[in-house]
């Protein structure tokens, strides 16, 4: 700092001119602008996942309401409450999981493109790893199951003659 203080001319009762931060400070910096993005793309991805889970549900509803006949005729003759409710949720679980697999897939074609970015001798190293993948299904699906309990609840609780007279 004194040597820079001569260079630059700076008489003892003026400010610096110029500021000296050490790598630990650096370091800290980066780490906070690290904690802070990992934070905001968390944000988004946790606000993502909610508007997807809407609209699964949105979706499911849909199906719900435009099946209702035939809900109905499958009750009259003979299934369950159960039937009508592992059929809503493998639904909406497969539904998720198209989505999930398609999202997975962008991630990947994304990942690639990064990859292949060179920053004039730095690269990143930007990779979908395996475990990576299984969260991912599993959230996925997962998310599609409980976005899928409330539409499937109403098809199984349906009353098989009002059903059949629906519409």
């Amino acid at each position: 700092e004194t040597i820079l203080r001569k260079r630059h001319r700076i008489a003892e009762d003026e400010d610096n001119d110029f500021a000296v931060m050490s790598l630990e400070q650096m370091l800290g910096i980066f780490e906070t602008i690290t904690i802070a993005l990992t934070v905001f793309l968390g944000l988004i991805g946790g606000i993502s996942l909610l508007v997807g889970s809407i609209g699964i549900m949105n979706i499911m509803l849909v199906s719900v309401t435009e099946r209702t006949r035939e809900i109905g005729l499958r009750k009259a003759v003979g299934a369950k409450r159960r039937d009508i409710l592992m059929q809503f949720l493998l639904e909406a679980a497969m539904l998720s999981l198209v989505g999930g697999a398609i999202g997975l897939s962008i991630a990947w074609v994304a990942a690639w493109g990064i990859s292949q970015i060179d920053l004039g001798g730095f690269q990143i190293n930007a990779v979908v790893s395996p475990l990576i993948v299984i969260v991912a299904v599993l959230v996925s699906v997962g998310i599609g199951l409980a976005s899928g309990i409330y539409p499937a609840m109403r098809a199984a609780r349906l009353n098989p003659i009002d059903a059949l007279h629906y519409g």
